[in-house]
């Protein structure tokens, strides 16, 4: 089973990292990964639908907890160690 966000994204300046807004609840059957470590430390982010090459680029997620408060987005990616496991926190955005 998956770890991650599903819904639609666009791709996040240069680095093909998909943007989201927030975590959602996913339905029955749906691929999910865990984001791990902070600001969203344990939230799921369904990534249902997204191709194996969309899941390595990772999600920017649109969050209130993260450095640039309101409207700043945490990246985060899947990590080299674990692939299908959580995404790890890379750092926040603007």
């Amino acid at each position: 089973m998956d770890i991650g966000m599903q819904g639609s994204g666009r791709g996040h300046g240069s680095t093909g990292v998909r943007e989201r807004r927030g975590a959602v609840r996913p339905g029955a059957g749906a691929r999910v990964r865990g984001a791990a470590r902070r600001p969203l430390d344990g939230e799921l982010l369904d990534v249902t639908g997204w191709s194996v090459a969309e899941r390595a680029g990772g999600a920017c997620l649109i969050n209130d907890r993260g450095r640039y408060g309101a409207g700043g987005r945490a990246a985060y990616t899947p990590a080299e160690d674990d692939p299908q496991g959580p995404f790890r926190w890379e750092g926040d955005m603007p």
